[in-house]
């Protein structure tokens, strides 16, 4: 299992980079990700005992609750999966069952083990797809009519010292491919289709999802697996045999029983909107499957084990955090037995004016500097006055305030509305300086912001 054993103190560092403030919830998560290192290093017997200390985050949308869990999951490359609570209906209902998202975690855990196990053999697919390109530059009637005309197939050559030196065509061509002087070489060769049976859609009840891709697995296999001709060139014929290669030096045994081995011990499940299945007091309509989704869910977080295509998948140790924003409901209006499910929970703080101005400069991502990358692909430098950045934060925190809170989120649709005619005019403008000033950010936005009804639509 992947760990960088990195101590909460770093953990919150790291987070710092891309995420700005709520340090409550960089120390709740940093403490949950370290204790998955604690638990490795105790003795056998209690380690299993030691059950995850899940999650609730709460606050409103975009002050970076899915971007903590992110980022959190990338600092030990543990597999991730983000899915909003709503989604989920109670079993008898139509619509995904709880236990689907077990089947996803385990289906992305697979996607990043076989890439990693890929790169590993990396090496040695590269030198299969060598040869099956000099199969395909010197076919093998070529190599036996040389063989024949032996000694006289092989070349001769004067090397440094003088010695004369002879090597086969097959060996000069080697050569030549290794210093790219073929690339350019158009050849024929031959690739694998992928398997593909026939089209089957299966109506099933919600908790089936898995039945359509088992049967389509076993039509598949019925079908022999076709191989077609292709014209490319040598260095795409390359790229194409590497991966070709790769996929057939994988064990994919050992890629499954990793895979799942990782999903159970430091597996991270981000349910947002776990509010949104929280009961108002009517008893009518979808709230009837809203409780019913949590006593589903209770299970799959109190740890049980899920049947996968890929086999039996154990969620004791999977780390589950849940976020909502709970304006009309609150934690404990969740079913007791959920509710002690999650035992630590953390506020996230609404983002004032000041928070925007950090959130355009400060992190590795910043918006500022993405916006002054791309305009940088069409040789044009962009420059924010500070004032401008000022602004642009005022302009966030008051649209934010007069309309829907949306968090940091308001930025993105500012910067765009702001940048839209240096976007669009960039490849043809002369002048390749652009200063966005204060004022400037007065005279894009102030007659959307002073209108209500504009800015909802437009900001």
């Amino acid at each position: 299992m992947p760990s960088n054993n990195l101590t909460p103190r770093e953990i919150v560092s790291e987070l710092d980079k891309y995420i700005v403030g709520q340090q409550n919830a960089k120390r709740a998560v940093a403490i949950a990700l370290r204790n998955r290192w604690r638990r490795q290093q105790v003795a056998e017997e209690l380690r299993d005992e030691i059950a995850p200390k899940n999650i609730i985050m709460i606050g409103p949308t975009g002050v970076g609750k899915t971007e903590i869990a992110r980022r959190l999951a990338k600092l030990d490359s543990s597999p991730f999966l983000k899915i909003e609570a709503s989604k989920f209906t109670e079993v008898g209902y139509v619509g995904r069952d709880v236990e689907s998202m077990i089947r996803d975690l385990v289906e992305l855990s697979l996607g990043i083990v076989k890439q990693e196990e890929q790169e590993n053999v990396r090496v040695r697919a590269a030198e299969s797809a060598e040869e099956r390109i000099l199969d395909a530059l010197f076919p093998e009637r070529s190599r036996r009519e040389e063989n024949q005309r032996q000694p006289a197939g092989l070349i001769a050559e004067a090397n440094q010292d003088g010695h004369v030196q002879s090597e086969s065509t097959r060996d000069r061509l080697k050569k030549y491919l290794m210093e790219g002087k073929l690339d350019e070489r158009i050849i024929e060769i031959e690739v694998t289709e992928a398997r593909s049976g026939p089209m089957i859609e299966i109506f099933s009840a919600s908790g089936a999802e898995d039945m359509g891709l088992n049967i389509k697995d076993m039509f598949s296999n019925l079908f022999p697996q076709k191989k077609k001709k292709r014209k490319v060139s040598v260095a795409e014929a390359r790229e194409i045999l590497v991966e070709e290669e790769a996929q057939r030096l994988i064990d994919m045994e050992k890629v499954t029983k990793t895979a799942i081995e990782r999903v159970e011990q430091s597996g991270i499940i981000f349910l947002d909107e776990i509010d949104k299945i929280v009961g108002s007091d009517g008893t009518q309509g979808p709230d009837v499957s809203r409780e019913g989704v949590q006593r589903d869910l209770l299970p799959i977080v109190e740890g049980s084990t899920v049947n996968t295509r890929y086999g039996m998948v154990r969620t004791d140790h999977i780390l589950f955090i849940a976020a909502g924003a709970f304006t009309t409901t609150r934690p404990s209006d969740l079913i007791p037995e959920l509710q002690g499910r999650f035992p630590i929970r953390v506020e996230l703080d609404a983002l004032t004016k000041d928070d925007f101005i950090r959130i355009l400069t400060e992190p590795h991502n910043a918006l500022v500097r993405q916006y002054m990358e791309m305009l940088a692909t069409e040789g044009i430098e962009l420059i924010f006055d500070d004032d401008a950045i000022a602004e642009i934060a005022e302009v966030a925190a008051l649209v934010n305030e007069r309309t829907e809170n949306i968090g940091a989120r308001r930025l993105y649709t500012i910067m765009e509305t702001l940048l839209e005619d240096v976007s669009f005019d960039a490849p043809d403008l002369a002048e390749k300086k652009s200063v966005v000033t204060a004022q400037y950010v007065r005279d894009k936005l102030d007659d959307i912001v002073e209108d209500e009804d504009l800015s909802r639509y437009i900001l």
